[in-house]
């Protein structure tokens, strides 16, 4: 019995499926995104005369980290290791990038992740219920993405002081939005505006922190993009031997998940902003590093599996999004030996993805890592979401001179210290996971005896690796009725 799906409703599934067949919608499998080259060959060949953004159904079939963004089709998966020069360590540091995801960032594959099982089994209606996802920043894009796509009808929920680049976006996409008080830190004002859209049962809340098929997207499409990678880089006797992500909606640290379990010596790094240090040391506060909500633990966080915590400055990643991203930040790098090429696809990263990057780099300083070994991580999404930050920047501290950049890159960069990093014991990671009581339990519902049971690793195998079998079976049994 799936923990995820707790009914089947086969008259809103037949209903469902004849809009779909109506409307050509056709629904991939968490296998076909994993591996898309097996995708039916009738869906490639639609594919290449589509945009990525495209509101087009057949962009479902473009959730994967394999878009070859030159032929519109399937190629590798797409990463990006960071020069040398730029990190300043030994060890190497790859990153898996999430630009060429529709919306620009890999949200969309959560967020489809949470949605269409529950589509797909009949518990959500689109023809009565509204999708609602709370977000701090991607999450929420991604969400009316899928729903567009699905002919669902998305609000979309997110904190008033995110990117103007967000709020356009959504609107433009014919979302329902909705701007709560604060900036990235406010996740509880997120949580009391959804239980107050629960008082409406049309409305079906899609909660990252909390919704299960987030991190069961990651173990099963990121977590082998990542190992993929990896083996690409073809470094003799290489070794894997950290995965960093911001915890977030601790959906895309599950991809650490995965990769324990091929290599049981890989360190998972939760990595989180030093302004709100929750994890380091039960901490808040407000900061910059958009995209990464926190001041509390998310349920679907195995924190059990988690061996470092690492807290990045946020003064240091609006530097370095400078740096990478100044004509004269650029100009700077070139002198170091940067290629043309590089410096380029630096703007794959976004302010989460540079502090995923920073943490990266103290990561490997921390474990001392050599030369053949590989911290990966997550570029989530590229500077494109963040121009005005960059703008807001230059009118705030002027314009970037050659003095700055050589600063830039000294500072968080050459310098990343190992402050503000800990390496947990069995007994941290307890404490941690405990503080989700408090807010899962006594805020939000959940049971202590659940709580208890996710301390369990099987708590974790099961939903990871059993669910999903059960999801692509309904998605399977689904299509043969909209075809």
């Amino acid at each position: 019995m799936s923990k995820i799906i707790k009914r089947i409703n086969h008259e809103v599934i037949k209903k469902t499926a004849a809009r779909c067949k109506k409307q050509g919608i056709t629904i991939p499998t968490f296998a076909q995104m994993r591996n898309p080259e097996t995708i039916p060959a009738a869906i490639k060949s639609r594919l290449a005369g589509i945009g990525l953004w495209d509101v087009n159904p057949l962009n479902l079939y473009r959730i994967t980290w394999k878009n070859d963004i030159k032929t519109g089709l399937y190629g590798d998966v797409n990463y990006f290791e960071i020069p040398n020069a730029i990190t300043c360590v030994n060890a190497r540091i790859v990153g898996i990038i999430g630009k060429y995801f529709p919306t620009g960032a890999h949200k969309v594959g959560a967020t489809f992740g949470c949605l269409v099982p529950r589509l797909v089994s009949g518990e959500f209606d689109p023809e009565k219920h509204k999708a609602v996802w709370p977000s701090t920043g991607n999450y929420c894009r991604g969400g009316a993405f899928d729903c567009r796509l699905l002919d669902c009808t998305p609000i979309a929920i997110l904190p008033e002081g995110m990117s103007k680049e967000r709020f356009t976006w959504l609107k433009e996409i014919g979302a329902e939005v909705i701007a709560t008080p604060g900036t990235e830190s406010n996740v509880k004002e997120i949580y009391d505006k959804c239980w107050e859209l629960k008082k409406d049962p049309l409305n079906i809340i899609f909660n990252q922190f909390e919704e299960f098929g987030n991190p069961i997207w990651h173990y099963n499409v990121t977590g082998p993009a990542l190992e993929e990678a990896f083996k690409a880089l073809h470094i003799k006797n290489g070794n894997p031997a950290a995965f960093v992500s911001a915890t977030g909606s601790a959906g895309t640290i599950g991809a650490g998940d995965y990769l324990k379990k091929q290599f049981p010596h890989l360190k998972i790094v939760a990595s989180e902003a030093l302004q709100c240090p929750t994890l380091l040391m039960n901490g808040f506060g407000e900061h910059r590093i958009e995209g990464i909500g926190d001041k509390h633990v998310p349920w679907v966080h195995n924190v059990r599996n988690t061996d470092t915590v690492s807290a990045v400055d946020d003064e240091d990643c609006m530097r370095v999004l400078r740096l990478f991203n100044e004509p004269e930040g650029q100009k700077y790098l070139k002198s170091l030996g940067v290629t043309d090429a590089q410096v380029e696809s630096l703007k794959l990263l976004g302010i989460s993805s540079i502090s995923n990057m920073l943490s990266a780099i103290k990561t490997a300083k921390y474990f001392e890592y050599g030369v053949s070994d590989v911290v990966l991580t997550i570029f989530t999404d590229s500077a494109e979401m963040y121009r005005s930050r960059v703008e807001e920047l230059k009118h705030e501290r002027g314009a970037y001179s050659q003095i700055e950049s050589a600063k830039d890159h000294a500072g968080p960069l050459m310098h990343q210290s190992i402050d503000y990093y800990k390496e947990l014991t069995y007994y941290e990671r307890k404490a941690i996971h405990n503080l989700k009581y408090f807010t899962w339990v006594e805020q939000q519902g959940k049971s202590s005896d659940e709580l208890r049971q996710q301390w369990e690793p099987e708590y974790w195998r099961s939903l990871f690796e059993d669910e999903v079998g059960y999801f692509d079976k309904l998605i399977t049994e689904f299509n043969e009725l909209a075809r």
